[in-house]
């Protein structure tokens, strides 16, 4: 039996509106989780800041990437 893509989005029950956030913001995680896009991107992609983005993780208990580009990016920021 073949199931339509409109079957699906039915049937998760979640207004129009909301729908499209929430399935933006799953993506953005789950890619994020596997390495595919940045902090940064995947919080662009969710349509959310990026300490929003962050709550969110930390909400799902996923870690934070930190990268040591971040790192030196961050420690020439605090140096001034």
């Amino acid at each position: 039996m073949y199931c339509r893509p409109d079957d699906v989005l039915i049937s998760l029950k979640l207004p129009r509106k909301e729908l499209e956030r929430e399935l933006k913001l799953e993506l953005a995680v789950i890619l994020y989780q596997r390495g595919a896009l940045s902090l940064g991107k995947a919080a662009k992609l969710a349509g959310i800041t990026k300490r929003e983005f962050l709550k969110e993780l930390a909400k799902r208990g996923i870690p934070r990437h930190y990268t040591e580009k971040e790192l030196k990016e961050d420690l020439e920021f605090a140096c001034g």
